[in-house]
């Protein structure tokens, strides 16, 4: 990955996507920004006990980054409902992905441990983002947006490139209710006794849909480990949001 820094802000690009000269994305970190305490930097979530103030400021700095007309944000649930954007701004709109086609429209995922995996179609000029946490992997998040962009917009998985953004690595994700929690097909990508490779999974879902794997592209970055830079709920509970954006400029 590519990191940039540029007025305060410090986030991470895909080298993959940089054959697409329309195209803005970024893996925000937490530098930069105003909020205090432990959402300190550039927090961007607003359920998270942090003044909407702050995260007002912090949004708009990265809506001005992208140079794009809308940060366009979800109420994430942890599911598999995909919202293709066609308007403004839908934080009232329960879903975990993003779709759209339209200039300007910066889709956004705010995670602090889940995945958020970006998506482009450089032939039909459609892009999504996706909340991939673990429950969302369970549920085929990835796969459901995938079927959105080749049902509404004619994409073809074998033209699409994808980015597995920072999130909780092998390293980090235990799941000591496994069995209950994860179908065993998951196993495959155990590491140890009971940690998981989500950045694996989520490749493989991607693969199953079509996708080519060189044209997947992982962070591989763990939150959880870097607390300098990111924000995570295992390691901190009470924490801000980062904010993974993508949009056609």
């Amino acid at each position: 990955m590519e990191r940039i820094c540029s007025g305060g802000l410090v986030y991470d690009c895909f080298s993959s996507f940089s054959q697409v000269p329309w195209l803005f994305h970024g893996c925000f970190t937490r530098k930069g920004g105003v909020s205090e305490g432990p959402y300190e930097g550039l927090n961007t979530g607003l359920n998270t006990g942090d003044s909407a103030q702050a995260v007002s400021v912090n949004r708009k700095a990265i809506l001005d980054e992208s140079g794009g007309g809308e940060l366009v944000v979800l109420s994430q649930v942890h599911g598999k409902g995909v919202h293709v954007h066609t308007g403004t701004g839908v934080d009232s709109v329960e879903a975990d992905a993003l779709v759209t086609d339209r200039p300007g429209a910066m889709l956004t995922i705010l995670t602090a441990d889940c995945q958020a995996v970006v998506l482009v179609d450089p032939v039909k000029r459609v892009v999504a983002n996706a909340h991939a946490g673990w429950r969302g992997s369970v549920e085929g998040v990835l796969p459901e947006t995938v079927s959105v962009m080749e049902n509404r917009f004619g994409c073809c998985p074998s033209d699409l490139l994808a980015g597995i953004g920072p999130s909780l690595g092998p390293c980090c994700a235990e799941f000591v209710h496994y069995k209950k929690e994860l179908p065993r097909s998951f196993c495959t990508h155990r590491v140890g006794f009971n940690h998981f490779d989500f950045w694996a999974i989520s490749r493989d879902q991607l693969c199953n849909t079509g996708l080519k794997a060189k044209n997947i592209t992982a962070a591989q970055v763990c939150t959880q480990c870097d607390d300098e830079h990111y924000f995570s709920y295992r390691r901190s509970h009470t924490t801000g949001r980062m904010a993974t954006v993508i949009g056609i400029k």
